[in-house]
């Protein structure tokens, strides 16, 4: 396979899995037999341009000629869109989690309005909406929403109660410390709030 064809060829297989596509799924949209996206893929075929045009539309991808000199450069341009799409699906990720949590905060304080662990909980939910809250801690609040939702279904479990309270003040104080730690150039634009509105 020559150099090009198997760049094709690693660009295509690498699209259509970015895609969550299976081959017969991209045959399916670009009009190609399965079978010839399998040996497009392996190099077992030389790529059409008619076939490829098909494919990469398919793939919500362009063909185009660039100049050598410019490759560099669309590479660069090509690395950088991907990586921004990446933190914007992570954003909403982020955001999602975020909601869930002031939901099911929402939920247990209707149940429990004067335990002193739920006005805690709120505090410690109203602390964080004056946070800045990186992408990178997607993690860190579904854990805490797993805990919460835990006591949230079972109001007698006091210990998902404490674990949840223990991990939204552990990551309140990570939070801080992180920000703190940041040059206050580079500090992190909240892109969403902790407070939920009626309409979910």
């Amino acid at each position: 396979m020559a150099y090009s064809t198997e760049q094709f060829a690693v660009g295509l297989r690498a699209a259509r899995e970015a895609k969550g596509l299976s081959q017969r799924a991209l045959g399916k949209l670009a009009d190609v037999p399965q079978s010839h996206i399998s040996k497009i893929e392996s190099g077992g075929v030389d790529l059409r341009v008619s076939s490829l045009v098909e494919i990469a539309r398919a793939l919500d991808l362009e063909v185009v000629l660039v100049p050598r000199k410019n490759i560099s450069a669309v590479k660069t341009i090509t690395r950088q869109s991907r990586s921004s799409v990446g933190r914007t699906e992570t954003t909403a990720r982020l955001a999602k989690e975020l909601r869930r949590l002031s939901r099911t905060t929402k939920r247990i304080s209707k149940q429990h309005p004067a335990r002193r662990e739920v006005v805690q909980l709120r505090r410690r939910l109203s602390d964080l909406n004056l946070l800045e809250i990186p992408n990178s801690a997607v993690d860190d609040v579904r854990k805490i929403n797993k805990a919460l939702t835990a006591y949230a279904n079972e109001p007698e479990n006091d210990i998902a109660l404490s674990r949840a309270l223990l991990q939204l003040q552990d990551f309140r104080n990570m939070i801080v410390h992180i920000q703190a730690d940041q040059p206050s150039a580079e500090k992190i634009r909240p892109a969403y709030s902790l407070e939920e509105d009626d309409r979910g």
